[in-house]
């Protein structure tokens, strides 16, 4: 026994040692699916009815369309008068203030018309000067023809006293009574002609104190003076220019003809084209949100402002005309506005795509 073999001893201790350590190996897995066994048996049917119960509770909560688009409002700028352009001051999709120089029509033939109008109204403070000279002459005319009656009178009342005495003859009387006849009608015709030059002196009710001659004048001065400030062709919002490539120097422009557009800046809202069938429960004034395909994660807060009177196809150049035979039924689109409640960090252009998602149990607006 003393002279064993030292390896068969330690083969001895090493079989000792692991059977030892064996049932602490086997207990820790144990212990681990003792902790496991009720987490999958109650944890994964609770994560299930979570996930069931949140799409049960937001189910048929929410409409959405991806047929949307960033709107603006946009100013079609023409010219008010015609003429041919001389100069523009804008480029394309170039910023503009609203009163900026956009083009400028040939100011010349409206200059000229602008002198005429000063030449048409010293031609009728002439024509006044001539008028009140010609009342003042017809006043003097009236003294002569009152004379020349009372002259008249007082010979034809000599001539009936000569001739009650016998001392004249008839045809003489008749005469004289011709010649104060004759005054009469010298008064009635100087009477007239001081009226008719006291009616041309006259003013109207419409123009008080001013002669209607000089007023017409006057007008058509403004009006040649608006068509020389109207030569210049300016923003009448702020915003940005677009169609500029119809400036041309050179180019004769009409009157009313749009010219360029302004795509204006502050007021943008999304035009959402939802089906006929999302449109039960939506009102105006349920939340909304926005996302923009342009800008990844830009997301923006708005709401209903209003839902279209018609369907898209109803207000086409074409609408469909479906009473015959081959009438297939086809979902509609309705034009619904969303009104962004918040400025977006981002510039939004008009035309952009954008997505659309409609709070249909929001509260509406009454």
């Amino acid at each position: 026994m003393a002279d064993a073999d030292p390896k068969i001893e330690m083969r001895e201790m090493d079989v000792n040692a692991t059977e030892a350590e064996t049932p602490e190996a086997e207990a820790t897995p144990a212990a681990k699916r003792s902790w496991l066994r009720p987490i999958l048996m109650f944890g994964v049917p609770i994560l299930v009815a979570l996930v069931i119960g949140y799409f049960w509770l937001t189910s048929g909560r929410y409409v959405s369309t991806d047929n949307a688009y960033i709107s603006q409002d946009k100013v079609s700028v023409s010219a008010e008068v015609a003429g041919r352009i001389v100069d523009v001051a804008v480029k394309e999709n170039q910023s503009v203030k609203q009163g900026d120089l956009l083009f400028r029509i040939d100011p010349e033939p409206y200059r000229i018309a602008v002198q005429q109008a000063n030449a048409a109204i010293a031609d009728a403070q002439v024509d006044l000067e001539t008028l009140r000279t010609s009342y003042q002459g017809t006043s003097a005319d009236i003294e002569a023809a009152r004379d020349q009656i009372q002259a008249a009178q007082q010979d034809y009342d000599r001539q009936a006293e000569l001739m009650r005495r016998g001392f004249t003859t008839r045809a003489r009387l008749e005469s004289s009574e011709h010649a104060l006849e004759q005054a009469r009608a010298g008064l009635q015709r100087a009477q007239a002609a001081a009226a008719e030059a006291r009616s041309k002196l006259s003013t109207g009710s419409a123009v008080p104190g001013e002669n209607p001659a000089i007023a017409a004048a006057r007008v058509q001065r403004e009006q040649a003076q608006l068509n020389l400030s109207r030569t210049e062709v300016r923003a009448p919002v702020d915003g940005v220019v677009s169609q500029t490539d119809r400036l041309q120097v050179g180019q004769q422009m009409m009157s009313g003809l749009p010219a360029v557009t302004i795509v204006a800046n502050g007021l943008s809202w999304v035009e959402a084209n939802f089906k006929e069938t999302d449109l039960d429960h939506m009102c105006v004034g349920q939340p909304a949100e926005v996302t923009v395909d342009a800008y990844s994660g830009l997301r923006l807060r708005g709401h209903v402002a209003s839902i279209g009177a018609g369907t898209g196809s109803e207000f086409s150049l074409l609408p469909a005309q479906n009473a015959n035979g081959n009438w297939v039924k086809v979902t509609q689109r309705v034009p619904v506005r969303i009104a962004l409640d918040e400025a977006s960090p981002r510039p939004l252009i008009a035309g952009i795509s954008a997505n659309v998602r409609v709070d249909i149990r929001g509260n509406c607006q009454r």
